[in-house]
């Protein structure tokens, strides 16, 4: 039966929020805030940022992602540097220790989803991989990068 886009939409929205939840459910290992780690994601995947673009990426003001960045500079996970271009600026980039706690953190979230997928047959598998591909395509601000096929 035909779906309308307005149908599919609703259910890739609640699809999304409780697969986001889900995989959520190990970040308390990472021994940070969620807000950090989702801060921290954006510098590692998008970075050096400002913390202007930092704030603006995660759709906050830079007063709250001023205490964000000082808790993951506080950490050890981000430093500030100067700006090449713009002396008044600081770039917020990721430091060695918060790349690797980003991986950990994900490869937890990754193995969580994963074993929700464990018992789907390989179709299902590719259906989704393609699924995933058409979000990838339509949504993200730029590719993520993959492993795999």
């Amino acid at each position: 039966m035909p779906r309308s886009p307005q149908e599919v939409a609703d259910l890739l929205h609640s699809a999304a929020i409780h697969l986001l939840r889900r995989a959520r459910e190990g970040d308390e290992e990472s021994g940070t805030s969620p807000a950090r780690l989702s801060a921290l994601s954006v510098v590692v995947f998008r970075g050096p940022l400002t913390l202007g673009e930092v704030a603006a990426a995660e759709g906050v003001r830079s007063a709250t992602m001023t205490g964000i960045v000082n808790g993951l500079e506080a950490e050890s996970l981000v430093r500030r540097r100067p700006h090449r271009s713009d002396g008044r600026a600081v770039l917020i980039e990721a430091t060695a220790r918060g790349r690797r706690l980003l991986e950990q953190a994900r490869a937890g979230r990754i193995d969580l989803v994963a074993s929700k997928l464990q018992s789907l047959s390989e179709a299902d598998l590719d259906l989704l991989w393609r699924a995933a591909e058409l979000l990838e395509q339509r949504f993200a601000l730029r590719p993520w990068r993959r492993v795999g096929r």
